[in-house]
């Protein structure tokens, strides 16, 4: 039968038609881009080999995030970059097929990542002394990272790959590459519920609980110095700043990725009519800006992380300063 219904034969994503100076601008701002999104998550990376003091369970959860976003830097995003400029996917279906479940599965794994991060630090507020208990590494921090990608995965990977076969064709032109359920409605609203709509719920409730937790303990303290459970530099802050850091944490994750999913599920219903283009193509780019605020967003919060950043970047100044620039931190 027809592979392509309803003359999706054209060119469904309308690349390639960009003049020779926007074609450069564009290719300068992607570059940029994937340097930010590399350079800062591998600086995280990084920061586990020069300092010892993050081999923490809580801390392991932000490698975790930092190696997603790092490959999404690394991989999925110069990848898509060719495709941009000349309008044409020219590396296979097979190539196209990888391309895309490492791309959604990057993505996915991102946010269940943050929330991990978010339940994490939860925890670590409400459960103190269990937590602080808690040294190193343990099984099932491990299983809990395992668990993201596994997740990750099965959102989208299986059908992915199956879709087609499943379906008795395929929708994607030779010449495109986006998934097969690109326009499926049904698909697109539950996932998209699993992947966005209950990950940033969990988010706001694990940062607004936090930010309660900690107001109530300072106002019981009424002025006394605090007992740290954790070294985070949310617990460190006074009522005002916990609640600006918390609240962008909870705004960055809102406004980096629900302008695309809601484009993308109103895309589907639709079949790609009632959408501008350009909007669904911005609300995508804002997913890949996400991987390079992760880095500034969540390990510049904590003490150790800006340790080891000072001894990747500044090495001379600590070795000359450090107490200085213990206090600094």
């Amino acid at each position: 039968g027809e592979a392509y219904p309803m003359g999706e034969n054209r060119r469904a994503l309308q690349y390639g038609h960009f003049s020779s100076s926007t074609s450069v601008f564009l290719a300068v701002l992607m570059t940029l881009l994937v340097l930010a999104t590399v350079l800062g998550n591998a600086l995280v990376i990084l920061a586990f080999v020069v300092e010892k003091s993050l081999r923490t369970q809580g801390n392991f959860f932000f490698l975790n995030l930092a190696i997603a976003d790092f490959l999404v830097g690394g991989f999925c995003i110069p990848v898509y970059i060719p495709y941009v400029l000349t309008g044409e996917w020219r590396l296979g279906r097979g190539l196209c097929k990888v391309w895309l479940v490492v791309d959604y599965t990057l993505c996915t794994a991102s946010v269940f990542n943050i929330v991990l991060i978010s339940f994490d630090r939860f925890i670590s507020v409400t459960r103190a002394v269990s937590y602080r208990c808690q040294k190193g590494v343990t099984r099932q921090a491990v299983l809990k990272m395992a668990s993201v990608w596994l997740a990750a995965f099965l959102l989208y990977g299986p059908a992915i790959v199956s879709w087609e076969f499943i379906a008795g064709g395929s929708v994607v032109p030779p010449n495109e590459c986006y998934a097969e359920f690109f326009f499926n409605w049904y698909f697109l609203m539950t996932a998209s519920t699993v992947e966005f709509f209950t990950p940033f719920i969990s988010v706001t409730y694990f940062n607004l609980s936090i930010y309660i937790n900690i107001r109530k303990r300072n106002l019981m303290r009424a002025g006394q110095p605090a007992s740290m459970s954790t070294r985070d530099c949310e617990m460190e802050m006074r009522h005002p700043k916990v609640a600006k850091s918390l609240a962008v944490i909870v705004c960055v994750f809102g406004l980096c990725w629900a302008p695309y999913t809601l484009l993308m599920i109103i895309r589907a219903a639709c079949h790609g009519r009632c959408i501008q283009h350009y909007l669904y193509e911005t609300s995508f780019w804002l997913l890949w800006i996400n991987s390079s605020i992760n880095p500034v967003l969540y390990p510049l919060c904590h003490t150790n992380f800006r340790r080891a950043f000072n001894k990747l970047l500044c090495p001379s100044k600590v070795k000359v300063q450090p107490q200085y620039m213990e206090q600094k931190c």
